[in-house]
């Protein structure tokens, strides 16, 4: 199995992105090596990841590697770190399919992460303007996203608007505990 495969296509990753990211870092497609180049570590400086092995981390990577379409995990890595192609952001894209609007797409925004080491270089807002491009890429009429009442000032700045409540029906007392 080739360890370089990537979740999607890097063609969908707007040519004009290189443009914006900073001297040192690349943007890319997850990829099916990315378990020891740091993408955990990443999302623990968001929330409780678990104990995850890598054969667990394989499987649920080509598991979302087989729903062609529908997942899109765009990571942002540090080319100068002494750790090859060094995981130091990472975020999430999952297109809903619907019956409304003329059966179209609704893009879900997820599990935006950026170490807290380089946190402050808009690397962030990079993100969230990749996954959105994906999005309307891909034929979303829509891109939404929920965000702790701290973070909304953020995602204002990239051009979201609030519109409804975000509620929640834990399956669980680990989620729960975690406010995942």
């Amino acid at each position: 199995m080739d360890l370089h495969a990537p979740l999607f296509s890097p063609s969908l990753i707007p040519s004009s992105i290189d443009l914006s990211i900073p001297e040192g870092f690349a943007c890319r497609p997850l990829q099916r090596s990315d378990f020891k180049h740091g993408h955990l570590e990443v999302l623990r400086d968001l929330a409780h990841v678990g104990d995850i092995t890598e054969q667990q981390w394989n499987e649920r990577f080509d598991d979302m590697s087989k729903s062609n379409g529908t997942y899109f995990i765009v990571v942002i890595v540090d080319e100068k770190s002494v750790t090859e192609q060094k995981i130091i952001g990472t975020g999430t894209l999952m297109i809903e399919k619907k019956f409304l609007c003329s059966l179209g797409k609704q893009g879900h925004i997820e599990d935006v992460a950026i170490a807290k080491d380089y946190q402050g270089r808009k690397l962030g807002t990079l993100m969230i303007e990749i996954l959105d491009k994906i999005s309307a890429q891909v034929g979303s009429y829509k891109t939404i996203l929920d965000c702790r009442p701290e973070k909304e000032g953020f995602y204002l700045k990239c051009g979201y608007e609030r519109r409804g409540l975000e509620m929640h029906h834990y399956h669980g007392s680990v989620a729960q505990n975690h406010s995942v």
